[in-house]
């Protein structure tokens, strides 16, 4: 094997030295993140600089082999790109190897109760005390946000700012009083969002990324990094386990998860869904119905586009600066139309839930989660306004002048 950080690897010899389903997640998680193994699209030192096709061929041997996939969540998809791009040196070393090994969770604290597509509407107030900013506000839709660790935030601080220049982006540590994390139940009877309210907190004035009032260029970082994982970019083997302190997984065996579903529910879509899919077609005989035959070589066309697509901006070859959005309108579509395909293969079938229903409840949980990415990680409607007035260059909506106007001047919703 070569340095652990550079050059090539023999994927499955480092897994016949290293996975073990007797030790535990935080020993394995440990091992991929030394390796660069944890996101190997990362730079060195933390990945291993590898393209999508070579970190393609670590997912599908750790899947071959039933190995634990590595930490996922926000911390990974999200703050560590953000992290790398904006942070200062003490701070990447602070916080990306314990993404990188699992040790902690993130969240993203971004949408407010009235600023979920006006973004840059946020209310949240950060103000300074000494080295320290007292943080006051209220953050909604927050994924994970009762396993994780720390936050991604962004918070206003200079309200004589115009609106998207008083923005501050922050490491917020998660684990002190005055935060208060409501969770927010889905129809799948889950609470993969939450509320979280802030009341007096503190964050050090060492964990701002970026300049102070410069967050809203950092936030567009992180937006786009994350609709083109939302879209397919990310490239993980799943993994039930969470990440974090707080999930109380980090002393389970790496082994020990067995079938559970992966962390994240029932949402994820892409080859290995349609593989699944396939395959209960030709089990159930519902394969020989060529209508059905017909939408599932839709769902690979559209999911071979997909990965093209992104293959495409991850060798720099983007066209329009509006990939990232265009990506995550496809996976509303493709989500639409897996729903509508395995509901048609199971039929009243995909009602049901459970390990020992057909496809383990997936379809059943997938069916009901199926509305959420058109929503999360901004609506369809927003992603489509961005690629017309970014990537189109059609005129903006009519409205006050926000590049210059004091964000305290501005009409608010309350």
């Amino acid at each position: 094997m070569t340095d652990t950080n550079t050059g090539e690897l023999d994927i499955d010899s480092w897994l016949d030295e290293n996975w073990d389903p007797e030790i535990t997640v935080a020993e394995w998680w440990g091992r991929m993140g030394k390796a660069g193994l944890s996101n190997p699209t990362l730079p060195a030192p933390y990945g291993r600089g590898w393209s999508r096709a070579q970190a393609g061929a670590l997912v599908d041997a750790m899947v071959a082999r039933g190995a634990l996939g590595p930490p996922a969540g926000i911390g990974m998809m999200l703050a560590a790109p953000t992290l790398l791009a904006h942070g200062s040196p003490e701070l990447i070393e602070e916080f990306v190897p314990k993404i990188l090994n699992g040790q902690h969770g993130w969240c993203q604290l971004f949408s407010e109760p009235v600023a979920g597509s006006d973004l840059a509407g946020l209310q949240t107030k950060a103000i300074r005390d000494g080295d320290e900013w007292i943080i006051n506000g209220q953050k909604v839709w927050t994924s994970g946000g009762q396993w994780a660790d720390y936050g991604i935030l962004i918070a206003r601080t200079d309200p004589d700012l115009p609106k998207h220049r008083g923005i501050s982006y922050f490491a917020f540590p998660m684990m002190q009083d005055g935060v208060d994390i409501r969770p927010l139940r889905e129809m799948t009877g889950r609470a993969m969002f939450n509320e979280v309210f802030m009341d007096d907190c503190r964050v050090p004035a060492t964990s701002l990324l970026g300049d102070l009032n410069d967050g809203w260029r950092v936030t567009n970082t992180t937006l786009m990094v994350e609709r083109s994982s939302i879209g397919g970019e990310t490239i993980a083997a799943p993994s039930a386990a969470i990440a974090g302190t707080v999930s109380g997984h980090l002393d389970r065996k790496a082994g020990s998860f067995g079938d559970e579903p992966h962390a994240m529910g029932g949402g994820m879509v892409g080859a290995g869904r349609l593989k699944s899919m396939i395959k209960l077609a030709k089990e159930n005989g519902t394969i020989n119905n060529p209508v059905l035959r017909q939408d599932l070589m839709r769902l690979h066309t559209m999911i071979s586009i997909s990965d093209w697509h992104i293959g495409r901006m991850k060798s720099g070859n983007a066209a329009t600066g509006s990939e990232g959005n265009m990506a995550k309108l496809r996976n509303s579509d493709m989500t639409r139309l897996t729903r509508e395909v395995g509901c048609s293969i199971l039929g009243p079938g995909a009602t049901l839930s459970g390990p020992d229903s057909p496809s383990r409840g997936e379809l059943q949980e997938l069916t009901v989660f199926s509305p959420a990415p058109s929503i999360y990680g901004g609506t369809d409607q927003v992603q489509r306004n961005i690629i017309g007035e970014r990537g189109l260059g059609l005129a903006k909506e009519p409205g006050p002048d926000n590049r210059t106007t004091p964000f305290s001047d501005l009409a608010k919703n309350v």
